[in-house]
């Protein structure tokens, strides 16, 4: 029987478990879901329109530049962000992982500063997902979570007072919870995520000393950071908090967002925590913003490092740019984990792990993330060894000038597009998608833990290169027919891995579909999770559909 909502002009359309009707779909909260939507969506969805139109200047020839219209702002020395809330202050270590139950327990007893629970990029947006990590986050908050193994193993959080300092990563503003209809119209995922979050933990997180924290993904205008405060706004004043409660830390992933880093500060002021360093989907947006012009087509992934000119001058203007301001300038992340049973390239992968947080430290970053709990005791090392203090909000950068031309200047020195970069992007991206098919948003390969940014960097390249009929290193231009072969060539090679049974019981068919979609330099979706999203889908009633 379809879950009964209780609250007039709210449909929901997934299944939902005693315990997720119980603890998180209350009448109260659902209200609060609907009051946010109704108040909200239409300025959402002009917002995404606007990103269309923006996409069709920049694919005639209009480049990203800084806005003429906000000089004033990033002229006027006068404004500051919000001082660093309690929890906040020192955020030297930051994991990184989904809402399953075990991670979020691992990730709060692991030693960093924080962690950021993650809806969006490493979560696949299930309902069932969805629903049981906000229940594990109401958990989580009022600290009495706890977990279970199949083996019997138990995991509770620690009772020394010593867990991380949780922060939600809502969805972006682009994707849609299509389990849910308010007034028969689809909700927005972010709204849904922060909502339900906010509702039930708002409170409670002031009680035990820090507060209602979230990291804010994927946009692409300081208008789409005002929208969030004036979310923000009416959250606090529904449930009787005072406004500034709130902190939300700007993911700087896309490359229209380098150009309004100020902005997005301002937007924000009196919630602003800072901005992070989202690298791998910032490469990932470079291409896929470009796509259209051949003067910005990268090599392969593996030679576009931190170091890349458009790269290290996005990594400098945050720096200055949040210091100036007086928030937190976040590093980025280690994707790599441990390597069992190999000795040798598990010391590489450490050493690339040491290097890359020391470059930080030194650039004058605040913070930086990992992504496994094992890391989190080499980059406190590092940060510890040359950040005694709890951040560097001192180190303002001043000598540092970019513009525009530096961060879009795409040279790669030596940079190459290899046979063995193009099998591991197909490779990277049908593993991922597949898992991500399965209901899994972080999965562990070629010993790197990935998320949705990676499969994105893939199928955007492989995209680019055929689009504009790119060589190889050895001379072979790139075509769609190419890579479609390549695409057969690597799905047989994972089914003979996999063997018959466990091939043909995986998502591998339906993602190699999927992919074969995206790689031609034709079709090319927003996003690979838009994409897939109807695949997911799991009705109460199929009746219900939409």
């Amino acid at each position: 029987m379809p879950f009964d909502s209780k609250v007039p002009g709210v449909t929901i359309l997934g299944k939902v478990t005693p315990q997720q009707a119980q603890e998180i779909l209350t009448p109260e909260a659902l209200l609060f879901v609907a009051t946010l939507h109704r108040t909200f969506n239409a300025t959402r969805k002009t917002l995404l329109q606007k990103r269309v139109l923006r996409q069709q200047q920049i694919d005639q020839g209009h480049l990203p530049d800084f806005l003429p219209e906000t000089k004033a702002i990033r002229d006027d020395i006068s404004w500051r962000g919000a001082i660093p809330a309690p929890g906040l202050a020192d955020r030297r270590v930051e994991i990184t992982g989904p809402v399953d139950r075990k991670m979020v327990i691992n990730a709060l007893n692991s030693g960093a500063a924080t962690f950021m629970a993650d809806f969006e990029d490493s979560n696949s947006p299930t309902f069932d997902n969805n629903l049981s990590g906000l229940v594990n986050m109401k958990d989580a908050i009022h600290q009495r979570i706890s977990y279970t193994a199949p083996n019997g193993k138990q995991y509770n959080i620690r009772k020394d007072g010593k867990i991380a300092t949780l922060i939600v990563r809502p969805r972006g503003w682009h994707l849609d919870e299509k389990h849910v209809l308010i007034d028969g119209e689809v909700t927005s995922g972010s709204l849904f995520d922060f909502a339900l979050y906010f509702f039930h933990n708002a409170k409670k997180s002031v009680e035990i000393g820090i507060g209602p924290y979230f990291y804010l993904p994927k946009m692409e205008s300081h208008l789409e950071a005002r929208l969030w405060n004036d979310v923000f706004n009416l959250a606090q004043d529904y449930i009787g908090m005072p406004r500034g409660t709130i902190r939300g830390t700007c993911l700087i992933e896309t490359i229209m967002a380098a150009f309004e880093m100020e902005e997005f500060i301002y937007e924000l002021r009196e919630h602003s925590a800072g901005l992070n360093c989202g690298r791998w989907d910032y490469i990932f947006s470079v291409i896929k913003k470009l796509r259209q012009n051949p003067k910005f087509v990268l090599p392969d992934r593996s030679d576009v490092s931190m170091t890349t000119p458009f790269m290290d001058a996005y990594v400098r203007l945050l720096i200055k740019t949040c210091h100036k301001r007086g928030v937190h300038a976040m590093g980025g992340m280690a994707a790599q984990i441990p390597i069992k049973n190999n000795e040798a390239a598990n010391k590489a992968a450490m050493d690339k792990v040491r290097n890359d947080k020391l470059r930080e430290v030194k650039a004058g970053h605040d913070g930086t993330w990992v992504a496994h709990p094992d890391l989190v005791k080499l980059a406190l090392i590092v940060f510890n060894e040359h950040m005694p203090q709890p951040n560097q909000l001192h180190v303002r950068r001043e000598e540092v000038q970019v513009t525009a031309a530096d961060l879009l200047n795409t040279t790669v020195k030596g940079g190459k597009i290899t046979e063995t970069g193009i099998r591991a992007n197909v490779s990277v991206a049908l593993m991922y998608m597949e898992a991500w098919l399965r209901g899994a948003g972080c999965v562990p390969i070629h010993n790197l833990m990935e998320d949705a940014a990676t499969a994105e960097i893939s199928r955007s390249q492989l995209w680019q290169w055929a689009k504009h009929h790119a060589k190889t290193d050895n001379g072979v231009t790139v075509t769609a027919e190419y890579l479609l072969k390549v695409l057969d060539e690597e799905t047989d090679k994972l089914a003979k891995e996999m063997g018959d049974q466990r091939f043909k019981a995986s998502k591998m068919t339906l993602a190699k579909e999927r992919l074969s979609t995206q790689i031609t330099g034709k079709d090319y979706a927003d996003f690979l999770t838009s994409l897939l999203y109807e695949d997911i889908l799991v009705y109460d009633d199929v009746k219900a559909k939409i």
